[in-house]
């Protein structure tokens, strides 16, 4: 098993029954794969479907079915698809039960960078913004580390996405709740110990008596 596919599985834990989810582009849209047909869960992707499945086996692609990132996706038994507006009507109207983005950076604050380096090109900002800011559960879903350098850090350097705490992190390492206090380790990664973490992680990580590993399903 691979650090993605942890991390989704991971993620696919939180999802329960009857949601409406939002799965960000690349890592995130993983998480559909490992969540259970008969959780009835719609996932929903900016560019306007609710009901996404799972990626369909290669030669069953329909191009005019994909998610926010072009990706192939499948649909699920009563799926829809609606225009843009409705589809960010429902982003800003807090009707989205969870998200789930990938990230950049996060802070001791809880708060998310994940829409652009300075210096390098980006298609533009997406719906990270609106979904930050509007869904009532954000789950950020991310390497532990990116060239080396820990991704949860003291203070992000790179521009916030939006000024609102994030609900969890779930890395390949661990799963990390950010609170008033700061952020709380509360799960270790498979094989990972809570000084492999500690090591791994450049911000400060509030460190529970015991904390159990993964549950990936």
């Amino acid at each position: 098993m691979d650090a993605k596919e942890i991390i989704a599985r991971r993620v696919a834990q939180e999802v329960r029954p009857g949601m409406l989810v939002n799965l960000g582009i690349g890592l995130p849209s993983m998480v559909a794969n490992f969540v259970p047909s008969d959780r009835h869960v719609f996932f929903q992707a900016e560019n306007g479907v609710i009901g996404l499945g799972a990626r369909p086996p290669e030669g069953m692609e329909e191009r005019d079915l994909t998610d926010a990132g072009g990706g192939f996706v499948s649909a699920v038994p009563g799926a829809a698809s609606i225009d843009s507006a409705m589809s960010f009507g429902l982003i800003r109207g807090g009707h989205l039960d969870m998200t789930v983005l990938g990230g950049l950076q996060v802070d001791e604050r809880g708060y998310l960078a994940n829409w652009m380096v300075p210096g390098q090109m980006v298609p533009g900002m997406g719906g990270a913004m609106d979904l930050v800011a509007g869904a009532r559960r954000v789950i950020v879903a991310m390497l532990h580390s990116a060239r080396g350098a820990s991704k949860i850090v003291p203070e992000c350097t790179l521009p916030l996405t939006a000024a609102r705490r994030v609900s969890l992190i779930v890395t390949e390492m661990a799963v990390i709740e950010p609170t008033v206090r700061g952020l709380v380790l509360r799960e270790c990664g498979p094989g990972v110990s809570v000084e492999d973490i500690s090591a791994a992680t450049e911000a400060a990580l509030i460190v529970p008596e015991d904390v159990p590993q993964m549950n990936l399903g």
